[in-house]
């Protein structure tokens, strides 16, 4: 009997010897190197998760904070109501933000943003109609103190605060000018604060509505009235107008003025006058840039009596037309000397700069 029970405890563990050695086979199979015929080991390839998989690009890093501690991921556009304060938070030990751009402007205290360890906090206090506008958030990446915005990791939400008081955006102009040129699409900026507004756009003389026909004019509630092919037939006053259950709403009146005046470096003329003076004279050398429209034009002026004598300089500008519908600003910067000196005879020269470049012009001012 007790040879027959040592028997079968010898056969039990020759066979769990077995298995364990057929396990330990299994686990060298499924391991990273495996051995080919050749005796040369391979490491075995496991397939790469997508990005969107991987938590990478694929997914919004723009959240919106609801109550009770829940998180709303906001996608391409997002509906709020005004009144109630938003929280939008960014993944990120390093965040950057854009956002509308008015906010900026009257340095609004409504609007915080707190960086911390893991995300960045934008908090907006009593939004309104005119907080709507896209919001944005990105990722910076740093190398020592050179930081740039990464690319691959930016997240932006349309927000609309829908105010049915306020079916379009308020703004502080009540008569804005829209500049119309024929190499660029021009933009009507009737936007809205709710997407489901429908919204027309209208001539007011003569008093006709232009049809916005999805190809030469196109609409979008976050733009607004989009002409690709602007011309000198689209000159005049405009308005939008907005309705959606109740009484229609008009927007701000706009001016379309065309434009014809190429971009580039200033365009500049000097002209001194009197042409001939001598000692004691008074004399204004006027410098001219004749550019676009909205383009601001600084000017800097080198002379022989520079730190050495006061002089007046004046700066103006203004819009004329030029031809039949073509509207270009006119910008001076006029330098007079009053009683004139040796050291005020010589060469004066000035500087017109935009935004695309700088021009130098000079004149020689000879005693006659």
């Amino acid at each position: 009997m007790k040879l027959w029970v040592v028997l079968c405890l010898a056969l039990l563990w020759v066979e769990l010897q077995n298995g364990a050695c057929q396990q330990v086979k299994r686990r060298k199979d499924a391991g990273e190197n495996r051995i080919r015929p050749g005796g040369k080991r391979v490491k075995v390839r496991f397939p790469k998760l997508k990005e969107k998989d991987a938590g990478g690009k694929g997914q919004s890093l723009l959240t919106q904070v609801l109550d009770k501690g829940r998180f709303l991921r906001l996608g391409d556009s997002t509906t709020l109501t005004p009144g109630k304060n938003m929280e939008l938070r960014c993944k990120g030990s390093k965040i950057g933000w854009s956002y509308p751009s008015y906010l900026d402007t009257f340095n609004d205290s409504r609007l915080s943003i707190k960086q911390s360890d893991k995300y960045s906090q934008l908090i907006l206090t009593s939004p309104s109609a005119a907080d709507t506008g896209a919001y944005s958030c990105w990722v910076i990446l740093c190398d020592g103190s050179e930081c740039e915005r990464d690319p691959d990791r930016i997240s932006t939400s349309y927000i609309y605060f829908t105010d049915t008081d306020n079916l379009f955006v308020p703004s502080a102009i009540h008569f804005e000018i829209v500049y119309l040129r024929p190499d660029r699409p021009a933009v009507v900026p009737c936007r809205v604060t709710s997407p489901q507004a429908r919204v027309t756009l209208h001539r007011e003389v003569p008093p006709e509505e232009i049809t916005a026909d999805g190809t030469l004019v196109t609409y979008d509630p976050t733009k607004g009235f989009v002409l690709q092919n602007p011309s000198p037939e689209h000159q005049g006053v405009f308005y939008c107008k907005a309705v959606t259950k109740g009484t229609p709403q008009i927007s701000t009146k706009y001016q379309l003025l065309y434009v014809e005046v190429p971009s580039g470096p200033p365009f500049v003329s000097l002209e001194a006058s009197p042409e001939s003076v001598r000692g004691g004279d008074t004399i204004n050398i006027t410098c001219t840039v004749l550019g676009e429209p909205e383009v601001d034009v600084s000017f800097t002026w080198i002379y022989p009596g520079l730190d050495r004598r006061p002089v007046d300089i004046q700066v103006s500008w203004r819009l004329v037309n030029r031809g039949t519908g073509h509207t270009t600003r006119v910008s001076q910067s006029v330098i007079t000397i009053e009683d004139l000196e040796t050291i005020d005879f010589g060469r004066y020269i000035c500087k017109a700069k935009n935004q695309h470049g700088e021009t130098t012009v000079a004149t020689n001012i000879i005693s006659k």
